[in-house]
């Protein structure tokens, strides 16, 4: 790697699958970071991943959380990652958080520069969730403030009522107005609810305070833990209301939601000219089943 900036970088990879594309992703991050710290919290349950074809630098998460799509467990991986991280005797100035489908399209000297010479303490995205957006009208693809303000700002209460002889009555009340949910949410005039996607990379001024705010077992923390899709807001909601720290609103990844659905793109060949001109660091979705060529091609460029 060629780069004389005074600036150490680590990684944190959330893993589920595909073990070939996991050792690949490090293989490179290797090559690029010369040997970086990368803490892999691996999910064991949903499939083996040979501790043997690691590299030294690389430290596993043990014993590994059991992990779900939208799950509380996938924030709970990233903090215990955190704190493995920053036990390390060198721990890095900045760490990225990186899913196995992930891969840079950046060089090394591209992004550490970048993180070097700017002011900001996170690239996170993150928007805040209020009342008056969720009643607004919004295009497409924003809609998902909408998702976001049902999903952490309302309040549901569910009635089941049965008797012999009688059908089932099942109602559900949800709260809406912030008049109505204060007393059952966190969220206040000091501290407002923020939502955004889960991939972000940040210094580590911004992951001690993570660590600290976790570890008090705060309100905040405590009512996530209760919901689902937290991956989406817990962080988020975390730094934006921090008052020392810098953010800036771009989690520098590339990803392609315009075929619809849960889950992005996978990123091919056809896409390669798009992630060329981007300002992102990362990228995702790929999958080495689908199109590896794709990798061969990235990994040429960012040599």
């Amino acid at each position: 790697m060629q780069n004389q900036i005074d600036q150490s970088i680590g990684f944190i990879l959330l893993t589920h699958t595909k073990p070939l594309q996991i050792y690949r992703l490090i293989n490179t991050l290797n090559r690029m970071f010369n040997y970086p710290v990368i803490v892999c919290h691996h999910d064991f349950d949903k499939c083996e991943l040979s501790v043997d074809a690691l590299s030294k630098n690389v430290l596993l998460v043990r014993p590994h959380i059991k992990t779900e799509w939208a799950g509380f467990g996938l924030v709970e991986a990233t903090i215990q990652s955190l704190q493995l991280m920053y036990k390390t005797i060198n721990p890095p100035d900045w760490f990225v958080l990186l899913s196995g489908a992930d891969y840079p399209i950046k060089s090394a000297k591209q992004i550490l520069d970048e993180l070097a010479s700017n002011p900001y303490d996170a690239y996170i995205q993150y928007e805040q969730i209020t009342y008056d957006i969720y009643k607004q009208d919004l295009q497409p693809n924003m809609l998902w403030l909408k998702n976001s303000y049902q999903r952490y700002c309302t309040k549901s209460f569910s009635f089941h009522y049965s008797k012999k002889y009688f059908s089932q009555l099942n109602l559900e009340i949800r709260l809406e107005h912030p008049f109505l949910t204060k007393l059952f949410l966190p969220f206040s005039k000091k501290l407002a609810c923020f939502s955004g996607s889960q991939w972000f990379c940040a210094n580590r001024k911004a992951a001690e305070y993570i660590i600290n705010f976790h570890s008090q077992k705060n309100p905040v923390t405590l009512y996530y833990e209760k919901l689902k899709y937290t991956d989406e807001s817990y962080f988020q909601t975390i730094l934006a209301n921090a008052p020392d720290l810098r953010l800036k609103n771009d989690r520098r990844r590339y990803i392609d939601w315009s075929t619809g659905g849960p889950h992005p793109k996978i990123l091919l060949m056809e896409d390669l000219s798009n992630l060329l001109v981007s300002s992102a660091h990362f990228a995702r979705k790929f999958d080495i089943d689908i199109d590896s060529n794709i990798l061969d091609e990235l990994d040429r460029i960012t040599s």
